[in-house]
């Protein structure tokens, strides 16, 4: 069973950048696909990006297309978002996911594994 461990998050004023990381451990990371997603008070938990097991491949929600960067390093198990410009609405707790089997999904149900999460919190 993969666990997740996220870090990276904090406060930030609008316009500012964090790079959050995600360490997996307890499994064959390479074996995951992985994704962010992330949670506003009184909001849904939402997609944020995703990238496929060998890293080739990426998908990012519009929101944050352009400004967050999703990568991972399969030698150190670890996936990062790199965000950037970063605005008020990105204020959220982030969470990282493991998904097994092929290609990676845009839904919570997509994902078997769950990391406890990290608060950013952008200032205008």
């Amino acid at each position: 069973q993969v666990q997740l461990v996220e870090s990276g998050g904090g406060l930030v004023q609008a316009g500012g950048s964090l790079r959050l990381s995600c360490a997996a451990s307890r499994g064959t990371f390479s074996n995951y696909a992985m994704g962010w997603f992330r949670q506003a008070p009184g909001k849904d938990r939402e997609f944020v990006a995703a990238i496929s097991r060998g890293g080739t491949s990426t998908s990012y929600a519009d929101s944050v297309k352009g400004r967050f960067t999703i990568s991972r390093d399969n030698a150190k198990n670890t996936v990062y978002l790199q965000m950037n410009s970063l605005k008020p609405e990105d204020t959220a707790v982030y969470y990282c996911a493991a998904r097994r089997g092929a290609g990676y999904g845009y839904t919570i149900p997509a994902y078997d594994y769950w990391g406890q999460g990290t608060q950013v919190t952008v200032s205008s």
